[in-house]
């Protein structure tokens, strides 16, 4: 899930041709408050000036409930070919629910206060999707910069378990150290340890490395190809371990991901 600010039109011309899986046009935190106004109409007009549909999803991060550009935010969404919206510091499900009315479809949730990680139950069954914000949540839990993740722990595999329980998809926070690859690398394995569906990313040169985190391994694939093979229905043994149904299905999960 690719972020970029609205501002950029040029970026936004580029991001057409992105292996992200998701980008996200965000009016939000990445743009100042005097430039919103000039970065939405930048973003509407590229977003419908395109003669072919976007070949990846796009999703529109508009400002929070509440706050004065959210009104002018939702108007220009709903004169736009676009209705897939990220609303960032939702607190309530009912938040999101006003929204979704009024776009006409769920929206997308941003969790990042410790209000939403208390009511993620109602907020996960309401929205279309989950993505934890990070720095916010960090920020709010007054959290000293060298706690690291686990510090995060807890409020991240509550909003895990709600997003499994609601059926919905769960994306990770963001990286912010650009020029540190390796940390990036573990923190996006971390993720997927954690249950996560895939990462936030900032930058462009952060997609390919999150691809091969969130991807399977070869042996996990070879496994998964022995085990689906080998499974005849029941409680079976396979490789020296215990199997039933519910690790061919997620045999045949991991190997969708492919």
């Amino acid at each position: 899930m690719l972020f970029l600010p609205a501002s950029r039109a040029g970026a936004i011309v580029r991001a057409r041709q992105s292996a992200a899986d998701i980008v996200v046009l965000d009016l939000e935190d990445a743009v100042r408050d005097e430039d919103k106004e000039a970065a939405r109409d930048a973003a509407m007009a590229a977003v419908a000036g395109e003669a072919e549909p976007w070949p990846i999803p796009l999703f529109i991060r508009i400002n929070g409930v509440g706050t004065v550009h959210h009104g002018p935010d939702l108007a220009a969404v709903l004169h736009s070919p676009v209705r897939r919206v990220l609303v960032p510091s939702v607190g309530k499900a009912a938040e999101l629910h006003g929204v979704a009315r009024i776009v006409g479809q769920p929206v997308a949730a941003m969790i990042e206060t410790a209000e939403a990680v208390m009511n993620i139950r109602e907020i996960a069954h309401e929205a279309s999707a989950l993505v934890v914000g990070t720095n916010d949540l960090s920020a709010e839990l007054r959290l000293p910069a060298a706690a690291g993740r686990g510090a995060l722990i807890t409020a991240l595999q509550t909003v895990v378990l709600a997003a499994r329980a609601a059926g919905k998809p769960v994306f990770d926070g963001v990286f912010n150290r650009l020029d540190d690859a390796e940390g990036f690398a573990a923190e996006a394995r971390e993720g997927r340890s954690f249950g996560f569906d895939g990462k936030s990313l900032i930058h462009p040169d952060q997609i390919a490395p999150c691809r091969l985190a969130f991807a399977p391994t070869p042996d996990e694939v070879a496994r998964a190809e022995r085990l689906v093979a080998a499974a005849t229905g029941g409680a079976e043994r396979f490789e020296g371990q215990m199997i039933e149904q519910m690790h061919v299905d997620a045999a045949r999960r991991l190997l969708a991901r492919r």
